[in-house]
């Protein structure tokens, strides 16, 4: 297996200019919108070339920031931005949300086609998002799921991310707390040579936000996510690569990534894989992962028969795993009343992405693929099922290794439509005494009869 390439962006460097906010008429105390203020500042250390954006310490209350190219946003303990709960705050621009390219507001902080850019600190951006969590679940609830829409709430519901770093390279995010975003966490779409290093997220601190996403990693290359500790309401660390006919029309992979040194304290896994695969996900090396109670899966494969594309190339390692509900599942027709969009008879003049979220995919383009995936020295207790794995019978789960498993779990679970799969070194102590079975399977070797 190709071992993923780790690769470091560029760090603001030490004798680069301050440029204060407080000099552009930014004031603290969370009470005057800086947005104005702020992004003065920004294009003024970029025009510089080489400019870093710092704060004194307070909540700095804002809309949507663009850095660009050169610069170093700089946030210090005791700083914190804070977003505006105001809709208008967050311009509407092109991007790509949930495997779909589309119009969409931007985010609290955006690094938006730029390169050789960070944001560094020991400070906090919180994107106070209830307000947006609070309307999405109405719309949810009370209109969209009672109409058989819960496909279309997602986006009809536009809600800001709290990082975009959209269509960029060399970016670094560094030690930074991030809480409470109106919908993803860090979302890294079409960029290359990021790294995200040390940051806290923790999402779950008001409320159980929807989709509060940790860090997606989109369509992009050459990304390296550790020493990371994440809180959220949804997946912890994900790897997409669109979704459907979009997905398989932009056909661009995820790959290249290194995920090392991470705890997932809650959320839907401590790693996962899609449900966006239509563009593939390959070359991907996951180690020194913790997830503990609270969180769902240990590791999370999932796609659907309409997404296509390949998770291939796979290498996860030294992997400990506390009190989750299922440690290894694998699961490719995921979220059905979410995954499969179905244009209603009586809509007369739908969104434009409404269109494409219900584009037919033919069925032989439809059928996710798994294949290569190398899953070694794991620990997992307190689980309550080893293995919820299953996929189609025309797309059997391909070439899995795993060795040096140790599981132990209420019930061991099942395997469905897989072939060549190898056991070495594999304990699994269930709580019932009950064997892993295997439907539809062939050629699995080394599964423990004990």
């Amino acid at each position: 297996m190709m071992r993923p390439v780790l690769l470091l962006a560029l760090a603001a460097s030490a004798w680069s200019a301050e440029f204060r906010v407080a000099d552009y008429g930014a004031k603290a105390g969370g009470a005057t919108v800086n947005t104005t203020a702020i992004q003065s500042a920004i294009d003024a250390a970029a025009k510089s070339g080489d400019g870093t954006i710092v704060f004194q310490p307070g909540v700095y209350l804002t809309g949507a920031l663009f850095l660009k190219s050169g610069t170093h946003l700089r946030l210090d303990e005791g700083v914190e931005l804070r977003g505006v709960q105001d809709q208008a705050a967050y311009p509407v621009m092109p991007t790509r949300v949930a495997g779909v390219e589309m119009e969409w507001p931007a985010a609290l902080i955006n690094v938006y086609q730029q390169q050789n850019v960070s944001i560094t600190g020991k400070g906090t951006i919180d994107g106070d998002g209830k307000i947006w969590w609070d309307k999405y679940w109405k719309m949810r609830r009370e209109e969209y799921e009672p109409k058989g829409l819960r496909w279309a709430v997602d986006y009809d519901c536009q809600r800001p991310r709290l990082i975009q770093i959209y269509k960029s390279s060399n970016v670094q995010l560094t030690g930074l707390t991030l809480k409470r975003p109106g919908f993803w966490t860090v979302h890294i779409c079409y960029s290359q040579k990021t790294m995200v290093d040390g940051i806290t997220i923790r999402n779950n601190s008001e409320a159980r936000g929807p989709s509060t996403d940790g860090i997606d990693i989109d369509s992009s290359s050459g990304i390296t996510v550790q020493h990371c500790d994440i809180e959220c309401n949804d997946d912890a660390i994900c790897l997409k690569a669109g979704r459907d006919a979009d997905g398989l029309r932009v056909n661009r992979p995820c790959e290249k990534i290194a995920i090392r040194d991470n705890t997932v304290r809650a959320g839907a896994a401590g790693v996962t894989f899609g449900s966006e695969t239509s563009g593939g996900i390959h070359d991907v090396e996951v180690s020194g992962l913790h997830v503990l109670p609270g969180v769902s899966a240990g590791i999370l494969f999932k796609s659907a028969s309409t997404r296509g594309g390949t998770i291939e190339n796979i290498n996860i390692h030294d992997v400990v795993m506390e009190g989750v509900n299922s440690a290894i599942s694998i699961t490719f027709n995921w979220n059905p009343s979410y995954s499969y969009a179905k244009m209603p008879e009586d809509v007369k003049d739908p969104p434009s992405y409404w269109k494409v979220l219900t584009e037919p995919v033919p069925p032989e383009k439809g059928l996710p693929h798994l294949r290569n995936v190398r899953i070694s020295d794991v620990t997992a207790t307190g689980v309550r099922q080893a293995f919820t794995v299953a996929s189609y019978r025309d797309s059997p789960l391909q070439d899995v290794q795993l060795k040096n498993i140790g599981i132990e779990a209420r019930s061991a679970g099942t395997i469905q439509n897989a072939q060549r799969w190898s056991f070495t070194n594999a304990q699994i102590k269930t709580a019932d005494g009950s064997k892993v079975t295997c439907k539809d399977c062939t050629a699995i070797s080394g599964l423990p009869e004990k």
